[in-house]
């Protein structure tokens, strides 16, 4: 005589939106301290990420701090015609995204490039000491940075001088010259951040299977084919993903450093759209205007943005979503 099966069976997890609420109330209980842990960030991002994005209203507005947000005349898009008509559109966009460019070209392979030598390197002392220095700079303060930049490259500086035996000629400001501004950004650029930005990188090629590279040896391949064939495709992901987030900020020019070395000599290839909202708003108080400046520039960092992890997505199989 056969005996019915009176177990209960085994439920299922539940799914879709209306079990979101069960689900995430059990994720809690069974995650109690990273939830905790994350409270401190989900409050910094909501009051200085999220709360001031109720400000973008002063972008289609005459804003006066007197009246304030809700009692401020509303102009529509005057304040984005008034950008795009007018003298300083093209300078500020054209600098920004030349100087976005050069650090894309530049800056951005070098921590790959050092990751790469210093995994290279089997000397264990030697190859701390050197990651040592190069992080360095990445700590020092902006305002020390610029400074010594600006020390250096003043007409009786150390760059100066050495610029003018290379080249035969009478040393002078370099930083003063609005031709050599770019140059100077994006060298001063790479020396701050190709140590530091070399980490992620080295963690990276610390992940790879090193049964890979043994295989490759038998195989008879030297160090020059295993990096080529096996390190850099197995860190490609990583690198694909910081390439995505690269262009989301490709016109965000960073303002601390450009107003702590330009000059109105060199505001025809120092000045970009960060330093003009920076000059706008708080030199020339005109909020409004400068407002719709800001909002312009983070809609074209988000449009890139999606672009990127469009194409992504589309011709590779690693995207952020």
């Amino acid at each position: 005589m056969s005996q019915t099966n009176t177990s209960p069976k085994p439920r299922l997890r539940e799914s879709g939106l209306r079990a979101f609420p069960h689900n995430l109330a059990q994720d809690f209980q069974r995650n109690k301290v990273i939830y905790l842990l994350c409270i401190p960030i989900v409050i910094w991002y909501i009051i200085f990420c999220y709360l001031p994005m109720g400000g973008l209203v002063m972008s289609f507005e005459q804003f006066s701090p007197a009246k304030g947000i809700f009692g401020s005349k509303w102009v529509g898009l005057k304040n984005f015609e008034q950008f795009f008509t007018g003298p300083f559109f093209f300078r500020t966009l054209r600098n920004t995204a030349m100087i976005g460019l050069l650090e894309l070209l530049f800056s951005f392979p070098m921590p790959i490039l050092f990751a790469l030598l210093l995994n290279e390197v089997h000397h264990i002392r030697f190859k701390k000491v050197v990651q040592t220095i190069s992080y360095m700079p990445y700590f020092i303060s902006m305002v020390v940075i610029c400074g010594i930049i600006k020390d250096f490259t003043e007409s009786n500086g150390v760059i100066s001088n050495l610029v003018a035996a290379i080249s035969g000629g009478k040393a002078y400001n370099l930083l003063g010259n609005s031709a050599n501004f770019r140059a100077i950004y994006i060298i001063s650029s790479i020396w701050q951040t190709f140590g530091y930005g070399s980490i992620i990188y080295l963690a990276a090629i610390a992940g790879v299977d090193q049964a890979l590279y043994e295989a490759a040896v038998v195989d008879g391949a030297g160090r020059w084919r295993q990096t080529v064939h096996i390190t850099i495709p197995e860190i490609m992901p990583t690198v694909i993903i910081l390439l995505i987030l690269k262009m989301g900020t490709l016109l965000a020019v960073g303002a601390e450093k450009i107003l702590l070395l330009y000059s109105p000599a060199t505001y025809e290839t120092a000045d970009v759209i960060s330093t003009y909202v920076y000059r706008e708003g708080l030199q020339n108080f005109n909020y409004g205007y400068s407002t719709a400046v800001g909002l312009f520039n983070s809609f074209i960092n988000t449009a890139l943005l999606l672009g990127a992890n469009f194409l992504s997505r589309k011709y590779s199989e690693t995207s952020l979503f």
